[in-house]
């Protein structure tokens, strides 16, 4: 059902694993300060425009960032010329004002998960890693529990069943 479907970004209080790529789209100040907050890649315009031409060169690029964002003015251009490539991968830009510090935002997004559930009622998350310890998985854990608990309530539905997992290892219901 539509109201059974989820795609929710969920920010984690802990970060873990391999840091989340994200691709700035943005021209003078605001890319300078970017690249200066970590941005793994900032494009400008012409940027923007050459990848239009090559589209190979552009799903590469595409598939390579979790996360994309971009400056207010710019959104026009990057949804003409890439919203075909970064739509269905659910990687379009959010936008952000040129005056805007990207450096909280860039740490937001490095520390976010993105859940998705289409056709089934199934979610599946990444919590964490071996080497963290139980009170960070728990957070991280309670994190994505809330807000998954949060979207399914909206529409009437709920939790049936909650099972932790190591990758190799058996699930483990939690709760009664």
């Amino acid at each position: 059902k539509p109201e059974g479907r989820i795609t929710e970004d969920i920010v984690l209080p802990n970060q873990f694993g391999e840091p989340k790529k994200v691709l700035v789209f943005a021209e003078s100040e605001l890319a300078r300060r970017s690249r200066e907050a970590g941005a793994d890649m900032v494009l400008g315009r012409s940027d923007i425009e050459a990848l239009r031409q090559d589209r190979r060169r552009a799903r590469k690029l595409v598939a390579e960032f979790d996360f994309c964002i971009a400056q207010a003015d710019l959104m026009v251009l990057v949804g003409k010329a890439l919203g075909p490539i970064l739509g269905p991968k659910g990687k379009m830009p959010k936008p952000i004002p040129p005056t805007a510090n990207p450096k909280p935002i860039i740490e937001r997004l490095r520390r976010t998960l993105r859940l998705t559930a289409k056709d089934q009622a199934v979610v599946h998350a990444k919590i964490g890693v071996e080497s963290m310890n139980d009170e960070q998985v728990v957070a991280n854990a309670r994190a994505v529990l809330e807000a998954v608990w949060h979207r399914l309530t909206e529409h009437g539905g709920s939790i049936d069943t909650v099972k932790i997992k190591t990758t190799m290892g058996r699930p483990v219901k939690v709760g009664g």
